[in-house]
């Protein structure tokens, strides 16, 4: 069986080496997982005044994640933390239709700097502690892909045989944690 995991891609760029990452995870991984990113560029701003009545687009952004078996977490970092399009993103799932509740997950992390968004994927992790939103994250598997620029190919392959072997191993580690929630 093949898991079906829509990719929440935390840049707005159309360059962002977080899609192409998942882009790629995508082609190596297609006999695993049926991985489709999900676009958060053009997200109504979340608002209390509008949260009961969601805007098309917000509306089919939480349809897109709650139609998946599994959801992957992209989260670049800026300024020590994850973008505001990402929390926006988040915060829509945090009301109404709850689409993240209980749902198995887990997280990546690319950035041109050493570090790979270990700040931005802490942050993140605290808050989807938050109740109303709650997915079931794989624990214990942190991807942090630091110097990211150095480790793609033109045609977007992952080109760090290390870097290779750790996303294979944390794969295999996240379908066996999907399955054992079964």
């Amino acid at each position: 069986m093949v898991i079906r995991v829509k990719a929440v891609i935390g840049s707005t760029s159309s360059n962002s080496f977080n899609l192409k990452l998942v882009e790629y995870m995508g082609k190596r991984y297609a006999d695993k997982l049926e991985i489709t990113p999900v676009s958060i560029n053009n997200l109504e701003m979340f608002s209390v005044d509008i949260e009961n009545a969601a805007p098309e687009n917000v509306q089919a952004f939480k349809n897109n994640v709650k139609d998946s078996d599994a959801v992957l977490f992209a989260a670049p970092e800026y300024n020590f933390s994850i973008p505001g399009a990402m929390k926006n993103a988040i915060d829509w799932c945090s009301r109404g239709d709850l689409v993240l509740q209980g749902k198995p997950g887990f997280m990546i992390g690319a950035s041109m700097g050493v570090f790979g968004s270990i700040r931005a994927q802490i942050h993140l992790r605290e808050i989807l502690s938050n109740p109303m939103l709650a997915p079931d994250l794989l624990p214990g598997n942190e991807v942090y892909v630091g110097a990211i620029h150095e480790k793609l190919d033109e045609a977007g392959n992952l080109t760090d045989e290390a870097t290779i072997a750790f996303l294979d191993t944390v794969v295999e580690n996240f379908i066996a944690f999907y399955n054992s929630k079964k």
